[in-house]
């Protein structure tokens, strides 16, 4: 299990400061698909990377009670669109290059994997495009041999029809020990594939629920988020009305 208690990130000085994440106590089983949700700038990014001991934080991030350092950090994969291969390697280099430093990478996995993306084995990473680079990041993740697989908008630049295809796949392949953590904007292309919900808001988790208790209580998670962000439906047509009779006036 993945456990945070009490953490916090600040980014700046006195001048500058944000708080991106504010107290976050959260616990991450094994064997669950999690969605983890807000607008831009809520922390969700900031999160992945505190678990990942990327960044600096305050607080306590474990890994079945001991602290993630060099002797266990390889249980966790990481899919960004920052993107974190090498460019001028091949995807057959990675591979390669994987199966020496993971000794649970999947060799089986990364060639469905491959075949599934049409993706080149032979071509540099650098040529492939946005969409194809960030399809990539999602294999290496996915084949790394990880217990815990973070996905943060592993999609971007992809059309809906491989997004919902690779959901299916998916979850065809994941083992029941393994978790994926995936961080997207793309909630209702999502709903039915996840198994819970986590919602951030300012650097502060303000819901937490999974799908099953929302099926029982007659709730689409798209109801949910609405409901928990305090969505004011009638703000558009707020300000519509505004902007006509700013124009009227003039």
């Amino acid at each position: 299990m993945i456990e945070l208690k009490d953490v916090c990130k600040v980014y700046g000085g006195s001048y500058t400061r944000k708080e991106a994440l504010n107290k976050v106590s959260l616990k991450l089983p094994q064997g669950e698909i999690v969605g983890l949700f807000g607008e831009n700038g809520a922390g969700k990014t900031t999160l992945m990377k505190c678990i990942l001991g990327y960044l600096k934080y305050d607080g306590e991030i474990t890994l079945d009670g001991e602290p993630i350092t060099t002797k266990n950090i390889a249980r966790i994969s990481f899919a960004t669109n920052e993107h974190s291969f090498f460019p001028g390697l091949t995807a057959k280099g990675h591979a390669e290059f994987y199966a020496e430093h993971f000794p649970k990478f999947s060799e089986k996995r990364f060639k469905a994997l491959m075949d599934f993306f049409e993706l080149s084995y032979n071509a540099p990473i650098r040529h492939f495009s946005t969409g194809q680079k960030n399809q990539f990041e999602v294999i290496m993740a996915m084949c790394q041999g990880a217990d815990y697989i973070l996905m943060d908008e592993p999609f971007a630049g992809n059309d809906v029809f491989n997004r919902e295809d690779f959901y299916k796949v998916l979850l065809g392949i994941l083992e029941p020990h393994e978790t994926v953590i995936l961080s997207t904007h793309l909630l209702e292309e999502v709903e039915n594939f996840i198994g819970r919900a986590v919602l951030l808001h300012n650097g502060r988790i303000v819901g937490d629920v999974t799908t099953t208790e929302l099926e029982e209580s007659g709730r689409t998670l798209m109801d949910y988020v609405k409901e928990t962000y305090n969505y004011r439906s009638d703000r558009v047509v707020k300000v519509l009305r505004e902007l006509s009779d700013t124009e009227k006036g003039n």
